[in-house]
């Protein structure tokens, strides 16, 4: 089988020719979990798009973790944010990456899980980087209107009296649908694969 020579090449080992669906998985799975690692990855910051009373909000996450057994996904947000507000209504949520020198796109569609407090945000936090924890120390919640933007700069944080670790929150995706797109002169392929009741399912798509 010919590999595809890409800027990650020494990584993943991927196909020039998507001949058949277990190609498609293989691959996108590949991708998800050299992203976690991988900050080169455009896949390693995907988009997340949430609902809102029939209003779409999409933003960019950092992939933090894949979980290809049980299809999870995990990303980090600010507890005060405006997302976890909105997921509490309505908890299914959609994840978009795409990579033009990979040429490949993946469309996730599942349902969100949130964690405040818990021994997965215990976990999660002791293995945060120090860097990584000091934006959860900001005084005021994440999209509030303010006047001076310099006020909530990083030298203004209160590492004493304020604790960054109640501001924090896990995000666990688990998808139910993976849409996997490879783009090719000489023939796109598309692929959806679908979990009910852990059974899978997968079928070509006209590109």
């Amino acid at each position: 089988m010919t590999e595809k020579k890409h800027k990650d090449a020494g990584r993943l080992s991927l196909p020039d020719k998507y001949l058949d669906l277990d190609q498609t998985l293989d691959s996108a799975f590949q991708i998800l979990s050299d992203a976690t690692k991988n900050r080169r990855s455009l896949f390693h910051t995907p988009t997340l798009s949430t609902f809102d009373e029939g209003r779409v909000s999409i933003r960019t996450m950092v992939l933090r973790e894949f979980d290809p057994d049980r299809r999870l996904i995990r990303f980090h947000t600010d507890f005060r944010s405006i997302k976890i507000q909105q997921l509490k209504k309505d908890s299914h949520g959609a994840v978009h990456a795409y990579d033009p020198s990979l040429k490949i796109q993946i469309r996730l569609d599942g349902k969100i899980n949130l964690h405040h407090k818990d021994e997965i945000t215990k976990s999660s936090w002791e293995l945060s980087k120090e860097m990584s924890k000091e934006c959860y120390f900001v005084g005021g919640s994440p999209g509030t209107r303010i006047d001076d933007p310099t006020k909530y700069d990083p030298p203004t944080f209160n590492f004493e009296s304020c604790n960054g670790f109640e501001n924090f929150c896990v995000i666990v995706f688990q998808f139910e649908s993976m849409e996997f797109l490879y783009l090719k002169k000489s023939g796109h392929r598309r692929a959806i694969h679908n979990w009910t009741a852990a059974k899978h399912q997968a079928s070509w798509l006209i590109p």
